[in-house]
């Protein structure tokens, strides 16, 4: 499906340009279309922020367990 979606969206984005080299597209189309994406791009750039934040905690504490888990392992006298 998103497949589908992004010829979809390079087919259409051709026939505009197209269309923009023939003096045929409205310069205020444009700018509304840079600033739709504009914003989609935004959006998307803080989620996936977000969701890297969340992926290096949950990665420090991974690595924090693995740590304890060698300390442990390599010393039983002094983890237990």
């Amino acid at each position: 499906m998103l497949e589908f979606i992004r010829k979809l969206t390079q087919w259409v984005l051709e026939k505009e340009e197209e269309a923009a080299k023939n003096c045929k597209l409205p310069l205020e189309d444009i700018e509304k279309q840079i600033k739709i994406v504009k914003e989609k791009k935004a959006k998307l750039e803080e989620e996936c922020n977000k969701n890297l934040e969340e992926l290096n905690k949950i990665l420090g504490r991974l690595e924090s367990m693995k740590n304890i888990e060698l300390i442990r392992c390599k010393n039983p006298k002094e983890g237990a």
